[in-house]
């Protein structure tokens, strides 16, 4: 996969790039809009965006102009989650075969040297090595993988509409981009549970009450926007300083976390009760799960 960017350091003033036809990032005053870009699947996560995310968001990670980061998706969805495809693929199988772990996101389960995440963890995360505040808009869906990316950021402002759900569960596996973490640092352990067991969708409204969603909006990304603006306006070493902070309380422990992400997803994919909620989601049937072994 070819990544359309320029080598050289990153400007000072206004600059744009397009990583794989996936994600846009334009950087002006200090403020680095990152758009995904695949309105026509609703921005879902296919291996391209999957390498464009953690591409655009390790660039912002060493950039010493930018001042907040605004992320958002192009068209009516933010993100609807996992390709549909990687599902479909599950329910043909029919449980005759068992895929790899990580095979439904192919190089999503890839980790570099030192790495506390593998790819599909990292485009959520990444927003957390960012050292500056990331707001994410949100609108239409925030789905499974969509809703981890959205918490992945530090403030999130979403249209009341928009459907956000912690999907997993309804398609056999586990929320395993770092969702479990970020969505425990904002609300208690049963509405965690709650949202995760049901694999239920709630509105932007809803997800406010709970505390999901910092604010409410009618335009999130003018008003992300806006508060994007708000803090480019602050010293930038406080704000970045501010956020080393707080993320050293609220992340410890992250690196164990994800571990046991990887390895409890990876006990799952492909396991016929996994296959059995896709193959009976698609054929529009009850579920006929077999006794679990764990």
């Amino acid at each position: 996969m070819d990544i359309e960017y320029s080598q050289k350091k990153v400007a000072t003033v206004n600059e744009s790039k397009n990583y794989n036809d996936r994600v846009k990032v334009s950087i002006q005053d200090g403020i680095a809009d990152v758009r995904l870009d695949r309105a026509d699947k609703r921005n879902a996560l296919d291996p391209a965006m999957f390498e464009a995310i953690a591409r655009a968001g390790k660039d912002l990670v060493t950039n010493r102009e930018i001042r907040a980061v605004v992320i958002s998706g192009n068209g009516a969805s933010f993100c609807a989650g996992l390709d549909f495809g990687s599902f479909q693929a599950m329910a043909d199988s029919g449980g005759k075969s068992q895929p790899k772990p990580d095979a439904d996101k192919q190089n999503a389960g890839v980790m570099e040297p030192g790495a506390i995440t593998h790819l599909a963890q990292q485009i959520c995360w990444v927003w957390q090595e960012v050292p500056v505040p990331v707001v994410a808009a949100l609108q239409g869906h925030a789905l499974g993988g969509g809703m981890q990316l959205a918490l992945g950021a530090d403030i999130r402002v979403a249209h009341p509409t928009t459907q956000l759900s912690m999907r997993e569960v309804h398609w056999g596996l586990i929320p395993d981009m770092t969702g479990t973490l970020m969505l425990s640092r904002l609300v208690r352990d049963d509405v965690v549970k709650d949202l995760v067991f049901s694999a239920r969708v709630i509105s932007g409204a809803q997800a406010h009450e709970l505390g999901v969603v910092t604010r409410i909006s009618e335009t999130p990304l003018e008003d992300a926007m806006q508060i994007a603006r708000e803090i480019a306006e602050r010293s930038p070493d406080a704000v970045r300083g501010a956020k080393e902070l707080i993320n050293r309380l609220s992340n410890a422990g992250a690196a164990e976390h994800f571990a046991a992400e990887r390895k409890i997803i990876h006990s799952l994919i492909g396991k016929p009760n996994q296959v059995e909620a896709v193959t009976s989601n698609f054929e529009k049937r009850p579920a006929n799960f077999a006794p679990t072994t764990a």
